[in-house]
């Protein structure tokens, strides 16, 4: 499976995208934009102590199980 990276210029291309989707033929994800790594980078610029993005991962893990274990 290829993943493409397409910008659409006319808006009725969106409606043949979404005909291909019901066909089954491709699947659709929206381009989220990343608010939380932008405010991690915002704060790592500010402080040069803040965790890093795996550092924050590791940590909600290690509270989930604690949760999880209960």
């Amino acid at each position: 499976m290829a993943t493409l990276k397409i910008n659409v210029v006319n808006p009725k291309a969106i409606k043949l995208l979404q005909d291909l989707a019901e066909l089954n033929l491709i699947t659709i994800q929206e381009n989220a934009d990343n608010g939380f790594q932008r405010i991690l980078t915002k704060l790592r610029s500010n402080d040069k102590n803040a965790p890093n993005l795996d550092e924050i991962t590791k940590q909600v893990e290690v509270v989930r199980k604690r949760r999880y274990e209960k």
